[in-house]
């Protein structure tokens, strides 16, 4: 199975209430990134068999413009073992759920979800979890086909920006001058 784990995008200042805090939406740079992270990874022919996201709605939304985005039909699967006190063991129950499928997409919330990332890829008797820092709207794709989880690749949201910028420029026709 190939693991993307997707941190949601940016939701601007968190509010002090945490009931609010728990319906704090995208804002517009959050989904702006959004769109140029679904379009950089349909140029990268990438396709998502399952979507799974926190319940809260910040992440319910990255899910949701990366998934109509890039094409996913599927209904998106809410989670709380992405929600911010879900647990690793709660995030491995869910993976082992998903086996069947071959590209699965999660969406969630720091710091839990670089932990949960960190615990995939520790080593057999290592002492400490290595350290992997996920910025909103960051994107790291795990192999666990056969053998220990190896992390494949980091997007970061200014890789994101660069590789959608790059991809959209219009070329001009170069014209000779005699």
């Amino acid at each position: 199975m190939n693991l993307y784990v997707l941190r949601h995008a940016s939701a601007g200042e968190r509010r002090p209430n945490p009931l609010l805090d728990l319906r704090r939406p995208l804002d517009k740079d959050g989904k702006r990134h959004c769109i140029h992270l679904a379009h950089v990874l349909s140029a990268m022919k990438l396709q998502f068999d399952l979507i799974v996201s926190s319940p809260l709605k910040r992440s319910l939304q990255t899910a949701s413009l990366v998934g109509t985005e890039m094409g996913y039909e599927s209904q998106i699967l809410m989670s709380n073992a992405l929600a911010p006190d879900g647990t690793f063991q709660d995030f491995q129950r869910l993976l082992s759920e998903s086996r069947a499928y071959e590209n699965l997409l999660v969406v969630g919330h720091n710091p839990n979800i670089a932990q949960f990332l960190s615990g995939l890829l520790i080593a057999p008797g290592a002492t400490a979890l290595p350290q992997i820092r996920l910025r909103k709207g960051s994107l790291a794709r795990v192999s666990l086909i056969r053998g220990p989880a190896t992390l494949q690749w980091v997007l970061d949201p200014r890789i994101v920006r660069a590789l959608y910028t790059t991809s959209t420029k219009s070329s001009r026709r170069k014209i000779s001058r005699k």
